[in-house]
């Protein structure tokens, strides 16, 4: 996912486990871990302490959790999201099937039953998943929560993208028939998509048309979140989403606010994971970057993004050792690119897009994301802590600085001397904009000349960079773009990137627009596999041969530099969601 700030994740497959009754944000916390001054300042817990442990370990409930984001989400909606925070954010009111357990680092990629009493059962070589719901699950207004509104949601959510287009369309993909059901708006009848039953009010089954050794991870997004056919209304659901979580919606002010207070019909009976500790949880949206910096750096707010501070602030608490005790930097799972647009002329001739390769400068990329610190130049589009990384350079220049020599040379192979063109970037995203001005001034001495065009996050997908039309027409050839795995596996990471069948006319995250054969045929070969080892080579083979077609330039495998700020409880670093801190049990010593 988008990180987009990607979802996510890093390291092998986690195991599948079910879920204890006990408190899971307090487990494997030391008396280090656990420290509460009175004050919430965190102090003695030191550098990267929330990677290792539960920083600020509590279970004392009140108070408000403050959230800032500089931008607006694409959506509020589970079923209309596909960033990583909103991935996090979300499971506080709109509970999926199974979600990831609380820990720090790659602990927090066990992946456990949420809605589901356990993980999925397979059969028919994993072409048939089949879930149980726990007992006594009920909505904001008490009404139960049945099988049938976990089917209504999958529908909405993946067949219906005139409507809504934001989320992934794994399950579109994957469901049998799923090529011709015209989703729950068009379709007149109670039925719906046949390949998901409801056999009874606690039971669904998912009937694929093909073998899907990962199940388990598609399930865990949000679009598994039940909702109440009845109270659907479309895009505008996101103003009146139905709790099935701790948390509900009390107020939503579209592009400025939304307040979510304590689901009084939530039982923590049915709920091993979640434990309702603030009275309330603010999101405020439209916030300066450099302002939230300030106001985490207070202790009045958490940056909901969880990208990281800006390189002001960075530079300052890097520098003092009192406030970088107060950091945790980490791996994010995530790959910072360019990608190139395959379909767009001259870009359609992979000469010319190994022109790009060899041309970017990408050390003068890494220092214009934040150094070394905000992650390690890349050459594959796999990051290291992603099943399936084989170290690899095929476009290798001396210490990464471009080799304009070698790109021109590419160009005169393409049948080019000059090329002009267009290349994207998120507005609200300082340091994006710092490195697409840094790739743009390294094509030039290529004889590449792109012009930097920027627009908000909050509608990079739907209106700018995801509309394969709207890149055309404004001749955009090159998108910056940072992606994190959907769930913690090579096809988590590849799949909504490079498979063909990924692109869509809105929403599209596979910017390249890459429709390789090779590249479609291996992620299907790969995903039912059932030897992990095996599937992980092939996951290998597939980034090598998208490297091979230059259909993107890997620029930095991305390090998160979170500050942690005081006043916050139960505050844990975790790869499920990029590095960020696990949004599910955050409480506050502030009253």
């Amino acid at each position: 996912m988008e990180g987009k700030q990607t979802i996510m994740r890093r390291s092998a497959l986690a195991a599948i486990a079910a879920v204890g009754t006990v408190s899971l944000v307090l487990s494997g916390c030391s008396k280090a871990e656990d420290n509460d001054n009175g004050d919430g300042s965190n102090k003695s817990a030191g550098a990267n302490a929330a990677t290792k442990g539960v920083v600020n370990a509590a279970d004392a409930k009140g108070g408000t959790v403050t959230y800032e984001y500089s931008d607006v989400p694409d959506s509020f909606d589970p079923g209309n999201t596909y960033y990583g925070y909103m991935f996090n954010l979300s499971r506080l009111y709109a509970r999926p099937l199974m979600t990831y357990k609380p820990g720090a680092g790659e602990a927090g990629n066990e992946l456990v039953p949420d809605l589901a009493s356990a993980p999925g059962e397979p059969s028919d070589g994993g072409k048939t998943w089949t879930y149980k719901l726990r007992e006594g699950l009920k909505y904001e207004d008490g009404t139960p929560i049945t099988s049938k509104d976990v089917k209504y949601a999958v529908e909405r959510s993946n067949f219906a993208r005139d409507v809504l287009s934001l989320g992934p369309n794994y399950f579109q993909q994957f469901l049998e028939g799923g090529e011709k059901y015209k989703g729950p708006y068009k379709d007149k009848s109670d039925k719906g998509l046949a390949s998901i039953e409801t056999p009874d009010d606690t039971t669904v089954v998912f009937k694929l048309n093909r073998s899907f050794q990962e199940f388990d991870y598609l399930v865990a997004q949000p679009q598994t979140a039940p909702v109440p056919k009845a109270k659907d209304t479309g895009v505008d659901y996101v103003k009146n989403v139905v709790s099935s979580g701790s948390y509900k919606f009390e107020s939503y002010e579209e592009g400025k606010e939304v307040v979510l207070v304590r689901n009084e019909n939530w039982d923590a009976a049915t709920d091993p994971l979640r434990k309702q500790y603030a009275d309330k949880i603010v999101v405020r949206m439209k916030v300066n970057a450099e302002t939230i910096d300030q106001d985490v750096r207070a202790g009045k707010a958490i940056d909901l993004g969880g990208g990281g501070v800006q390189a002001a602030t960075q530079a300052e608490v890097v520098g003092d050792p009192d406030l970088k005790a107060n950091t945790d930097n980490t791996y994010g799972g995530r790959l910072v690119y360019m990608a190139i647009n395959t379909k767009l002329a001259p870009f359609d001739k992979v000469e010319c897009r190994k022109a790009v390769q060899y041309a970017v400068d990408k050390n003068s990329v890494q220092t214009a994301l934040g150094g070394p610190i905000r992650g390690e130049i890349a050459t594959t589009v796999l990051p290291p802590d992603i099943p399936g990384y084989k170290q690899s350079d095929l476009y290798a220049t001396t210490d990464s600085k471009g080799d304009a020599a070698k790109a021109k040379e590419q160009l005169k192979a393409c049948g080019k001397n000059t090329i002009s063109t267009n290349i994207s970037a998120r507005s609200d995203r300082p340091q994006e904009i710092a490195a697409a001005t840094a790739i743009i001034n390294s094509l030039k001495a290529a004889g590449i000349n792109a012009t930097l065009k920027q627009y908000p996050s909050g509608k990079y997908f739907t209106d700018s960079a995801g509309v394969p039309q709207f890149n055309k027409k404004q001749n955009i050839g090159l998108h910056m773009m940072q992606w994190g795995a959907d769930w913690p596996s090579g096809y988590g990471f590849l799949q909504q990137i490079l498979h063909g069948d990924a692109i869509g006319e809105s929403g599209n995250t596979n910017l390249s627009q890459l429709d390789n054969a090779d590249v479609n045929s291996m992620l299907e070969k790969a995903i039912a596999t059932e030897d992990e080892t095996e599937r992980n080579g092939l996951y290998a083979e597939i980034d090598n041969k998208t490297m091979e077609e230059a259909a993107l330039v890997p620029l930095t495998y991305f390090k998160v530099l979170l500050y942690r700020p005081a006043g916050f409880t139960n505050l844990v670093s975790t790869a499920a969601f990029s590095g960020q801190y696990d949004y599910l049990n955050i409480g506050t010593t502030k009253k």
